[in-house]
């Protein structure tokens, strides 16, 4: 009665005086901190009941009600299943309209706690068959209820889990449950969730499946092709093809077009061209990844050339590759009519990636008005990829109005993309406007948006070396400094002017050219020089990757360093390859 009457506290006070509650009062109260919204009062009262009495159908529905959007329906499910109620957390489970991931795991929980494994395991079928995306803790569950001891079971599992996103650390700990009992579909499965973000270790756990005399096939070689693409240098790529060759795979088109690929990602676009060369059978994949290759390294005439011999049936990814190749090469013109004509020479109908490269072509070469005509025309919304290209000809060419379109454009479709920020501010910056450089940090703080930190990665005798702009966490920081110092002052002797301009903040010149001297793709330089003698690669070259666009500074400081060293330099970049030589690079300062 005094609940009803809004007096919950003065009911409780009752309750607590009562020398015996049966299953009504027990009830009456539940039922009072659900109508007024006090779930966790609710649950706390609903848990003491559980001590003394088996909950009736309106506890249940009191406490279904208390439960609201929020994950409290997860926690009330498993305190039900873990005090032996797995029938009433499942009645509970099944009213709940949308069951959030906590609920699913705790009724998969609760069942493996009463002992009814099956139903377990049909729960979890259903939540992975029904796309839920599922988590460490589920994986746990599904590790107790021995579920992974089929080897079938488990390689899904780690594919299914791969794919959803999830941590490759637990794709491993699941692998590791079949001791000793994996084959090559689960050795695939593994290195396959590794290949993509560690490239290394998948290419040391393919070297851990050879010493286990399994055989690979054809599945598992494309999966570690895919791996080398990610390296740094072309010898991974060739050391598996040495296997490929080995098992008598040699004339296998798939695998012979991830070589290509691979090659062309770690700098060589000659062996690119040899495998390609030496193909019996060639597909519509096959040439798509030559012209790629030819893009990458912004050969745009070899890659006209190519086109004009295609035997093959040519789609829209043939195309992306053509106006990719005329973008680093500076071609407009060619650009321009492949982008008109593939519709009726070709049937291929312009899609967002062949607009994106063409307000790349025309971005670059500084038709800033064409561009924004071009994304006024398309017949479908730009993406984030199109207000990038457009965004990208703003900056190198200062046209600020735009680019403030450019990049709210960019924010609004992408809010966690550092890129639009950062462009707009290295805009700013170079016109010295550091208010508005200061006010978009805080607008970036403010939105908790980081930026990408620029790193590189240069390989030495058999370990890949990280290093980040600053020399953070590198044992040889003060050697590397020391010599790059050296450097400096060699190259300006030879004609070096630092960018200071590029300088993101208002401070002294000298200051700047310090920012500008520690950039991760210059210490990875210097770090290879320091270590000429222990290169895993032969030729008078260094090669080194980078995650985002090189900067003018460090671009001039790579054209002039391959003078003075008499070396070429090949620095793959987020957006292409430059190969330096003898204080010229390959992309003609086009980029």
């Amino acid at each position: 009665m005094y609940e009803k009457c809004g007096s919950l506290d003065y009911a409780r006070q009752l309750f607590d005086e009562m020398p015996e509650r049966n299953i009504v009062s027990w009830t009456a109260l539940v039922s009072g901190y659900a109508q007024h919204g006090r779930p966790d009062g609710c649950f706390k009262v609903f848990r003491e009941m559980l001590v003394w009495h088996r909950p009736t159908e309106f506890a249940f529905a009191s406490v279904i009600s208390a439960c609201g959007g929020d994950g409290n329906c997860g926690r009330q499910v498993h305190t039900l299943a873990s005090c032996g109620g797995a029938d009433e957390a499942w009645s509970v489970y099944e009213s709940m309209e949308f069951p959030n991931l906590v609920s699913w795991n705790s009724m998969i929980a609760g069942f493996q706690v009463c002992g009814y494994g099956n139903r377990a395991l049909e729960l979890f079928s259903q939540m992975h068959f029904s796309g839920i995306r599922f988590d460490r803790a589920t994986l746990c569950l599904i590790i107790k209820i021995g579920f992974i001891s089929e080897i079938e079971v488990a390689t899904a599992l780690v594919k299914a889990y791969s794919s959803l996103g999830g941590e490759v650390s637990d794709c491993y700990k699941i692998f590791l449950e079949l001791d000793g009992r994996q084959d090559v579909v689960s050795w695939t499965a593994i290195i396959a969730a590794y290949a993509e973000q560690y490239p290394e270790e998948a290419i040391l756990l393919f070297r851990q499946f050879l010493r286990g005399c399994l055989a690979p096939d054809r599945h598992m070689f494309s999966i570690v092709l895919k791996a080398c693409a990610g390296l740094a240098t072309e010898r991974h790529a060739l050391a598996v093809q040495s296997h490929v060759l080995k098992v008598g795979f040699e004339d296998d088109t798939v695998l012979a077009n991830a070589l290509i690929h691979a090659c062309a990602r770690c700098g060589s676009i000659a062996l690119s061209k040899q495998a390609f060369d030496t193909m019996i059978s060639r597909d519509t994949v096959s040439w798509n990844s030559m012209l790629k290759a030819y893009a990458m390294h912004g050969q745009g005439k070899e890659a006209f050339q190519l086109f004009s011999q295609m035997d093959a049936q040519p789609d829209g990814a043939t195309f992306v590759a053509l106006l990719s190749a005329c973008s680093h090469a500076g071609m407009v013109e060619e650009g321009t009519k492949i982008f008109e004509t593939m519709s009726n020479n070709h049937g291929i109908v312009p899609q967002l990636d062949h607009y994106a490269c063409m307000a790349d072509i025309l971005g670059r070469a500084g038709r800033i008005s064409e561009v924004k005509e071009l994304i006024d025309k398309m017949p479908m919304e730009p993406d984030s990829v199109v207000w990038s290209a457009f965004l990208g000809g703003c900056r190198k060419h200062g046209e600020t109005k735009l680019a403030r379109l450019a990049a709210a454009k960019l924010k609004e479709l992408d809010p966690n993309n550092s890129l639009g920020y950062v462009m707009l501010s290295n805009i700013f910056s170079t016109d010295g406007r550091f208010n508005e450089v200061g006010l978009i940090r805080k607008e970036m703080e403010g939105k908790t948006v980081r930026k990408e930190p620029g790193l590189s990665w240069i390989e030495i005798g058999n370990h890949v070396h990280e290093f980040a702009s600053g020399g953070q966490q590198r044992p040889e920081r003060e050697a590397i400094f020391s010599e790059l110092e050296k450097l400096v002052r060699q190259l300006k002797d030879f004609g070096y002017v630092p960018q200071i301009s590029l300088a993101l903040h208002d401070i002294e010149d000298e200051q700047k050219e310090e920012q500008l001297y520690y950039h991760s793709e210059k210490l990875a330089l210097v770090f290879a020089l320091m270590n000429l003698g222990n290169r895993c690669y032969s030729g008078n070259i260094i090669k080194i990757m980078k995650n985002i666009r090189i900067c003018v500074d460090c671009h001039n400081f790579m054209k002039l360093v391959s003078e003075l060293v008499d070396m070429e330099i090949v620095v793959r970049d987020s957006n292409r390859f430059h190969h330096f030589k003898a204080k010229v690079c390959s992309c003609n300062d086009y980029w």
